[in-house]
């Protein structure tokens, strides 16, 4: 074998390592999303359906579906804490 074929061989491994590593973190980042987006409409659920024998509601429309679906569980917290203090 040459050495030029084996330096080729190195440098086309090395190129799908480093364009499979670029494509992995966005995956992993939407994933996390994802997850988060999931557990904070479940935890929003969850308060709007106890929060209702209370009078307690927040109302799901694209900005609180957004601050949830981004933060997860701590932008629910931000929701209630911001339903509190404007009520």
């Amino acid at each position: 074998m040459n050495f030029l074929v084996v330096v080729a061989y190195a440098a086309g491994v090395l190129i799908v390592y480093a364009l499979g590593k670029m494509l992995l973190i966005p995956l992993r980042t939407i994933f996390n999303l994802i997850v988060n987006a999931v557990i904070g409409g479940g935890v929003l659920l969850v308060i709007n359906f106890v929060g209702g024998f209370w009078g307690f509601h927040i109302g799901v429309n694209p900005i609180t579906a957004l601050v949830v679906g981004l933060l997860g569980v701590p932008g629910v917290l931000l929701l209630i804490g911001l339903r509190l203090l404007f009520r």
